[in-house]
């Protein structure tokens, strides 16, 4: 993990990078595929899942939640993903959701940058790489 200055354009810009986003998540949704079959079961995702952290309250210290209450949760989250209700999420699936969401994190952080614990790996860790890999090459220009 490292400590990093961002703001929505960092995600937006990344996310709109379609060759760079599809990449990274592409790569995300093959090393979730345990069994390789093109598609993802509620199994493989269920670590994925959890480690949104949707539960997480304060500083890194997640709530209590019943385990009935942890598997509605996840079930709904894996419903967003199997858009066709058919049990598995296939890879255009995963993209079109992970954009979703990615959107949704640079329409939340807004235009004032912020600094935020980014994890190594993640896509917002690439989308700071990204950005910082552009301002590097201008700078040098």
């Amino acid at each position: 993990m490292s400590v990093e200055i961002l703001d929505g354009r960092t995600v937006q810009s990344f996310v709109e990078d379609e060759g760079a986003f599809n990449s990274c998540v592409d790569a995300r949704f093959a090393a979730l595929d345990a069994d390789r079959d093109g598609r993802l079961s509620y199994a493989e995702m269920a670590g994925e899942l959890a480690a949104l952290r949707v539960r997480e309250a304060h500083f890194g210290a997640d709530a209590p939640a019943p385990a009935d209450d942890l598997a509605r949760l996840y079930g709904a989250l894996f419903a967003r993903f199997d858009r066709d209700g058919d049990g598995a999420v296939g890879r255009d699936d995963f993209r079109a959701e992970m954009r979703e969401l990615m959107l949704a994190v640079a329409s939340g952080l807004g235009d004032l940058p912020v600094q935020m614990v980014v994890e190594e790996g993640s896509l917002l860790r690439r989308a700071v790489d990204r950005e910082m890999a552009a301002a590097a090459t201008m700078a040098a220009a």
